[in-house]
């Protein structure tokens, strides 16, 4: 089992013993044993079947967590979960989601009007029933009306992506403020989590009205939600929440520290603060002397950290993970960048699904400042896009021939294919085809559903065949779509290190595919890793800013991706 659904479990339980108003401590104690799971580089599954004792040893996992971990792994669900399910329905989780609410005011609606969705929250509102009850009133039953909507969305996070396209978009909108002195975008967006929930945007000015008026005419705004003095919520398209905050020039760098986050980041500031004598929050950094505060810093993040004897971390790795430790090592990676990819090794053409012709991908990857592509098209299992048989395939590649022999030598076209593992575990082109191809891109479509240990001698046999370079895709997963295969993830990053093989972070914005925590198991494994766009045409190159993105918050360094070097330097790796 992934730590990740580990992880989800044990919130779970901290979710529904919230509802229950369980001792607030015994929650804290679950929620933060969730997080250390979710973001462990090791497989928790590896160490319970190893020695299940060495779970004690790790920080923020007690006894009661390390009992939930072996009875979900041991039995395959927690025994408190079900029990609590049996008295209490799962869909009140989604109450607890409403802005506000809070769980005794959710446990009250739940045993007072035996409310268990939305729909009927909704419905109780709307009837002025909720308004009757013991510490509710109109505007607090006002108040679930509008946040119903949010918490129906809640699971229905946008991709990094579409949330950069929002960004973009109300980025040139408030620059044509005057009373902007500067904007800056914070939240989980900033940090470039795969998905977003909202968005955070900090503005120094000095005149708050003039700065909300001008966002109130953002052309895409369906709803003001709250304006105050200084801060402003809007919804803006299908409901996604966006939320404005005017601050002073003194403040914006303590502020855009604060409100990027994460909130486990920003708990290890300021108890380092305190270990100085120091105050942090969103206003700036603070001397403590007795009653009096005396302001230090607050205009720069730069000037935050500087204060606190830290640097000032990239966002990607403010999640509470390494960047401390790295901080006190004086070894804080200096993340990947676009500009050090060198060549993309996973794209399509007309002659599967895509949409552009060899010459044109060339084109397009040249003009980006690439020096070498590989034309990956689709093997014949996937006949729905007109998979390649071998005849097919070595005719491209002798076009691929005749194309490289007109181009300058500044630039190289690939010889490659994405060769489908069969459900039996082979490869879907003959070894003695495979052999002339330049690049060969092992990948999973077809019988994803088969048990873990299948899935994984698939792709691990894949890893052993001489033939192959790279795993596409690696877990299978589509973000809010698809889970991931039952794949044991351990065992492909073996394979990967014993077979000298590459493994990919497939840039595609629904997929990103390795996740980040995979991504910091493969640096540390020393499994070099290629960030392709996957593109079936050739806008789609640009996904590739998605994939560096994913592979910053995985700590991640050029020296980490394979693609930043040479073609010679990728085929150095391989035969390493």
């Amino acid at each position: 089992m992934e730590n990740g659904k580990i992880s989800a479990q044990i919130t779970k339980l901290a979710d529904l013993l919230e509802f229950q108003g369980a001792n607030s401590f015994k929650i804290r104690a679950y929620r933060r044993g969730a997080r250390v799971i979710k973001d462990s580089t090791d497989s928790f599954a590896t160490l319970v079947t190893n020695d299940p004792s060495q779970l004690l040893e790790i920080d923020g996992i007690g006894k009661g967590v390390a009992e939930k971990i072996r009875q979900l792994l041991q039995t395959g669900e927690i025994a408190e979960i079900n029990e609590i399910l049996e008295t209490v329905p799962s869909t009140v989780l989604d109450i607890l989601r409403i802005p506000g609410l809070g769980p005794k005011k959710a446990a009250a609606l739940y045993q007072e009007l035996n409310i268990q969705t939305l729909d009927q929250l909704q419905a109780a509102c709307e009837a002025n029933e909720v308004q009757q009850l013991k510490g509710f009133a109109a505007k607090t039953e006002e108040s679930i009306l509008d946040g119903i909507t949010i918490a129906a969305a809640a699971n229905q996070r946008i991709y990094w992506s579409d949330a950069d396209d929002l960004v973009q978009s109300l980025r040139t909108h408030l620059q044509t403020c005057q009373a902007v002195r500067q904007l800056e975008f914070a939240g989980s967006y900033r940090r470039g989590r795969e998905t977003v929930g909202d968005l955070d945007i900090l503005v120094d000015s000095a005149d708050a009205d003039t700065v909300m008026a001008h966002f109130c005419d953002y052309p895409d705004l369906q709803q003001v939600i709250v304006q105050g003095d200084t801060k402003m919520s809007i919804r803006v398209g299908n409901s996604f929440q966006v939320d404005l905050r005017v601050v002073e020039t003194d403040a914006f760098g303590a502020a855009l520290q604060y409100f990027t986050g994460s909130k486990d980041h920003n708990v290890e500031l300021r108890g380092r603060a305190k270990q100085l004598g120091l105050k942090i929050n969103e206003y700036g950094v603070f001397r403590i002397n007795g009653d009096n505060e005396t302001y230090l810093a607050g205009a720069t993040e730069a000037d935050v950290y500087t204060t606190l004897n830290l640097p000032c971390f990239a966002p990607e790795i403010r999640e509470s993970r390494n960047e401390f430790a790295w901080a006190e090592d004086n070894s804080i990676p200096e993340l990947i960048t676009i500009d050090q990819i060198q060549g993309d090794l996973h794209m399509h053409t007309t002659a599967t699904d895509g949409k552009a012709s060899i010459e044109e991908m060339a084109a397009a990857a040249k003009g980006r400042g690439l020096k070498y592509i590989a034309i990956t098209d689709h093997s014949q299992r996937v006949s729905v896009a007109n998979g390649l048989d071998a005849e097919r395939l070595l005719q491209q590649w002798k076009e691929i021939d005749r194309i490289n022999a007109r181009q300058s030598d500044d630039f190289i076209i690939l010889k490659g294919i994405e060769c489908d593992i069969l459900e039996n575990g082979s490869m879907d082109l003959p070894d003695q085809v495979l052999a002339q191809a330049d690049w060969v891109i092992a990948s999973i479509h077809f019988g994803q559903k088969q048990p873990g240990q299948q899935i994984t001698d698939r792709i691990t046999g894949a890893l052993e065949n001489p033939h192959i370079d790279i795993i596409a895709h690696p877990t299978g997963r589509l973000i809010n779509r698809r889970e991931a295969y039952a794949v044991d993830m351990e065992a492909v990053f073996q394979a990967a290190k014993e077979n000298s093989k590459l493994l990919e972070l497939n840039a595609n914005p629904v997929r990103l595919d390795l996740h980040d925590i995979h991504c910091a198991m493969a640096r540390e494994r020393g499994i070099p890793i290629v960030i392709n766009s996957d593109a079936h045409k050739i806008t789609g190159l640009d996904v590739m800013k998605y994939g560096i993105k994913q592979a910053r918050r995985g700590g991640l360094t050029a020296d980490h991706i394979a693609n930043t070097k040479s073609w010679a330097g990728i085929q150095s790796l391989l035969s390493s």
